[in-house]
């Protein structure tokens, strides 16, 4: 019997904003309305993607903000307040973002656009049964909404193979938060941050995706779609199953299903709107995103090794290739997942990486689980070279504690 209901709504290619209202209008009448969850005089925080510029809508980088601004209007509908709010990530200035997009266009149009790194009030939010924050650092308006609403752009990811509803509340914690995060455990603190924060809706914006490299540098997808769902375990779900997943394959979904904090399996999800085989579309996953081979260097992965370290060393290698810095591979050896480091190689030409490399770590070791991209170059690289910051504003060794 089916526990949850997603739905799924074809746009025309191109969609302005009337249409992308009506798609959103759709795509929450298919779930039963939204009477349920927004009231009069709630405080609506409406949470969309603002990762880093690339802020184009032909990159398929951030949410697009028709779709903000249709779960806005629909929000004053029912008498609420809506704050659309955001934090971009470590090291990028989300007022960019906001003001190169458009966004900055809603602002001046009279809707709340907010920048949380720019909000003092901060607050510890409490984590039930935590597996590893007992609270996170957020902002005092987070802990004020009655209602929050993850408004993801679907990409394909460099750690998390995916990055949907539940990835997408990262935006909802301070840098150091979000440090925290990737240094202690990024697949179960992004769930612990989700029993926190308590999205009560997730509206997908999938009009034009990223596969590959995502979630700043992937290649864009145009698939025309909006989906929406009350459990964002489902959402996140059969987004993956739309590009080409297993649901089993995106740990932050099988961690959140674990927890009961939803559903994943497909005989327990109503998926209504646009039959899902009519719309699907296999994504290009990260590792297949043009892998980086040079002759000298080599790269170990141990058998405990999941998709996060994966992901992260070849998406560093690629951060390498496209600052032209290849040429400091030879000679080096990268080490994940538990595996035994090479006897036949000196261990100071060794870098260790994440988490399940702490016994066995070199001097050369990258903490972090998945640990930054920027940081495993710094690691590969030492005092040859700067690392050159992808999308970041802020230097290194300002956003690497």
């Amino acid at each position: 019997m089916s526990t949850a209901k997603v739905s799924i709504v074809k746009t025309n290619p191109k969609p302005g904003y009337p249409e992308i209202y009506r798609a959103v209008r759709e795509a929450l009448a298919l779930i039963g309305g939204i009477e349920d969850i927004i009231q009069p005089g709630h405080l609506v925080l409406i949470n969309p993607s603002w990762v880093a510029p690339p802020v184009e809508r032909e990159a398929g980088c951030i949410t697009i903000p028709e779709v903000a601004r249709a779960l806005a209007d629909i929000a004053r509908d029912f008498g609420a307040r809506p704050v659309i709010a955001e934090s971009s990530a470590v090291g990028v200035d989300s007022e960019k973002v906001i003001q190169q997009s458009g966004y900055g266009r809603l602002r001046a149009m009279g809707y709340e656009v907010i920048d949380l790194k720019a909000q003092k009030a901060r607050v510890d939010l409490a984590v039930g049964h935590s597996k590893v924050f007992e609270t996170v650092e957020s902002w005092e308006l987070v802990q004020q909404a009655d209602v929050i609403i993850s408004v993801p752009k679907l990409k394909t990811h460099d750690q998390t193979e995916m990055t949907c509803s539940i990835k997408k509340l990262k935006g909802l914690l301070t840098d150091e938060a979000k440090k925290a995060m990737h240094q202690e455990g990024l697949f179960e603190g992004v769930v612990d941050l989700l029993t926190a924060v308590k999205p009560r809706l997730a509206v997908v914006d999938a009009i034009i995706c990223q596969e590959g490299v995502g979630p700043v540098f992937g290649k864009p997808v145009e698939m025309n779609l909006i989906l929406a769902g009350k459990d964002l375990v489902a959402v996140d779900a059969t987004c993956a199953r739309l590009i080409g997943y297993d649901p089993a394959e995106t740990l932050l979904t099988v961690n959140a299903a674990a927890r009961g904090l939803g559903v994943m399996d497909a005989d327990q999800i109503e998926v209504v709107g646009e039959p899902l085989d009519r719309v699907k579309r296999r994504f290009l996953r990260a590792v297949e995103d043009h892998p980086v081979e040079v002759e000298g260097f080599n790269l170990i992965h141990g058998e405990a090794a999941c998709t996060g370290c994966r992901n992260t060393v070849m998406s560093a290698l690629i951060d390498m290739r496209n600052a032209d810095q290849l040429m400091y591979l030879p000679g080096v050896t990268v080490v994940t997942g538990s595996a035994a480091l090479p006897a036949e190689v000196p261990p100071e030409d060794i870098v260790t990486v994440g988490l399940c490399m702490k016994a066995n770590q070199t001097d050369r070791h990258v903490r972090g689980c998945p640990p930054n991209n920027a940081l495993v170059v710094k690691a590969i690289i030492g005092d040859r070279a700067e690392v050159k910051r992808m999308y970041a504003t802020e230097s290194l060794d300002k956003t690497d504690h």
